[in-house]
């Protein structure tokens, strides 16, 4: 089991220390939602695990072939929704893998990372937790309960070369 403490140092901003290597993040709140913006926001730290995941799931099955990955990209848009809750609604995604189209190992690979771990376990976890609170707040007032509808969308797009 790792350790990953957090520490609210006032406005909207934390740190965060890896417990094993002592690595250090911060976070602050977007400046969409009351804070300044300064370091990656909570939310953004999912879209960075997705992209990171992705990365090193298809970095060790490289690695297993003997393919040199390095100089691989991934882009991950984080969207947001625009009514209440605030919360996750997509994640596309786009890889660019430093091979040929016609690589005998390219689309192994590229189908490897769909089977990052944080992609669907991380995902549907925090959807069910989104849709408690929200029930459970909801239900609190005496509005009945509410839908949060699931809109996660998951794409590979096309790899393009740099």
């Amino acid at each position: 089991m790792i350790n990953i403490s957090v520490k609210y140092t006032g406005d909207l901003h934390c740190d965060a220390v890896h417990g094993p290597s002592k690595s250090e993040i911060a976070t602050d709140a977007p400046t969409d939602n009351k804070g300044k913006g300064e370091a990656f926001s909570p939310t953004d730290l999912v879209a960075t695990a997705l992209g990171t995941c992705m990365s090193t799931t298809m970095g060790i099955k490289a690695q297993e072939l003997g393919i040199d990955l390095r100089g691989m990209t991934v882009s991950v848009q984080k969207e947001m929704s625009k009514d209440a809750p605030r919360r996750i609604v997509g994640l596309p995604s786009e890889v660019h893998i430093p091979l040929p189209k016609n690589h005998p190992q390219r689309e192994m690979l590229e189908h490897r990372s769909a089977k990052c771990s944080s992609k669907p376990r991380l995902i549907a976890r925090y959807t069910k937790v989104c849709r408690r609170t929200l029930v459970a707040r909801r239900n609190f007032s005496g509005k009945g309960s509410a839908r949060v509808p699931r809109v996660w969308r998951w794409r590979l797009a096309e790899t393009i070369f740099p």
